[in-house]
């Protein structure tokens, strides 16, 4: 797949402010500063569709983008920012709550973690939330150009493992940078097969 048309569509506070329409979502989410904006940019080859900034908590509602009029990309508000305040935290974890629980369009929860860290209890603590509630999600790992191969695919393989201690079965990963465009060609193909997979649902 390759993107050659992103749309903004709306923004909105609250899941039942949500775009009508009956089309796939993709939501992207990750702890604050995980490089979310910048993986968006990249994928959408925009530099300036997702907004980026050097103090996390940039993104502060739910954002739909309308990708090739085919899919919604959805931006979400990261997650475990500790300075912001703490009413405004709790909102932020009742609008991300309130979308994944009760979206009817969305596909997968695309979540972002940064390779270069060893695993992170609020990532692992969400991946739990999402499971608990049988959401679909996939990982994708940032900032890979920041290490080395070897570093990156032993951090990875640490993460993987701390998650087979309470999970069956592994989800689909990617390990991407938006630096260089790595896994950006292998996460577009698993959208665009995945979008064929669930074409039938979408169109009832």
């Amino acid at each position: 797949m390759q993107i050659k048309e992103a749309i903004f569509t709306k923004s909105s506070s609250t899941w039942k402010e949500c775009p009508a329409e009956r089309m796939p979502e993709y939501a992207f989410i990750g702890r604050s500063n995980v490089g979310k904006s910048s993986f968006i940019n990249m994928l959408t080859n925009n530099s300036k569709l997702a907004k980026t900034s050097s103090k996390p908590g940039k993104t502060q509602l739910i954002n739909h983008f309308l990708i090739n009029k085919e899919w919604f990309l959805v931006d979400l508000p990261g997650y475990g920012y500790a300075k912001i305040n703490k009413s405004i935290r709790e909102g932020f974890n009742e609008m991300i709550a309130g979308y994944f629980l009760h979206s009817k369009n969305l596909v997968y929860m695309c979540v972002l973690i940064d390779s270069r860290l060893e695993p992170q209890k609020i990532d692992l603590e969400f991946l739990r939330t999402l499971g608990e509630n049988h959401i679909p999600f996939v990982l994708i790992f940032t900032k890979a150009d920041k290490l080395s191969g070897t570093k990156v695919r032993t951090n990875v393989q640490t993460f993987l493992d701390t998650l087979s201690a309470e999970w069956e079965e592994l989800p689909y990963y990617f390990i991407t940078s938006a630096e260089t465009g790595l896994g950006k060609d292998e996460f577009l193909d698993f959208i665009e097969q995945s979008n064929k997979e669930v074409a039938e649902i979408f169109q009832q």
